[in-house]
């Protein structure tokens, strides 16, 4: 039984969510997001509150709950307020510059890497630190974590992208041999 799936989401001042058979839309100071929901769930909308009801007898019916009460509830603070992601580059040389639409990085490579921001997000750099924001959790922890696959951080110097505040755990390197 899930116990996120029971939870009753709140609508605050300035949202408004419409139900049109299967497609669920959340409108917000910050813009639009829609979802269809799955079949095996109902939505119940009410003056200032949203329900979501399992009605599936599958096995993976509960899950799809869940997931569905979470993903409304993303949304709801999405439109509300952006999500943000951060995102440090350590290393002597790495560079990041933003142009435009486009991420233009110097991560030690032969060549430079320049990487498109996806549309809905935007992308800024904050006293060396690279912030990626957007109304979607989904599509700003995806681009996040595309970006930090470009340069993961490397155990021995710790040299790549990291999100702010995230420990690496350090190994030692080799030692030298005494006689």
């Amino acid at each position: 039984m899930s116990r996120i799936g029971k939870k009753i989401i709140t609508i605050p001042e300035g949202v408004t969510v419409t139900l049109n058979q299967d497609m669920l839309e959340v409108k917000g100071p910050k813009g639009t997001l829609s979802f269809v929901h799955h079949k095996e769930v109902t939505l119940e909308i009410g003056e200032k509150e949203i329900s979501v009801k399992n009605t599936g007898k599958t096995k993976k019916a509960p899950a799809i709950w869940g997931l569905t009460r979470a993903l409304i509830s993303n949304m709801i603070d999405g439109v509300k307020e952006t999500y943000v992601k951060k995102l440090e580059l350590q290393g002597v040389g790495y560079r990041m510059a933003v142009a435009g639409n486009k991420i233009n990085m110097a991560l030690g490579f032969s060549h430079p890497v320049n990487v498109d921001v996806p549309a809905g997000l935007e992308a800024k750099i904050e006293e060396g630190v690279l912030v990626i924001s957007g109304i979607d959790k989904q599509a700003v922890g995806q681009f996040a974590a595309e970006i930090k696959r470009l340069k993961p951080v490397e155990p021995y110097k710790g040299k790549g992208f990291r999100y702010v505040g995230e420990q690496v755990r350090r190994k030692a390197g080799k030692k030298a041999a005494s006689k």
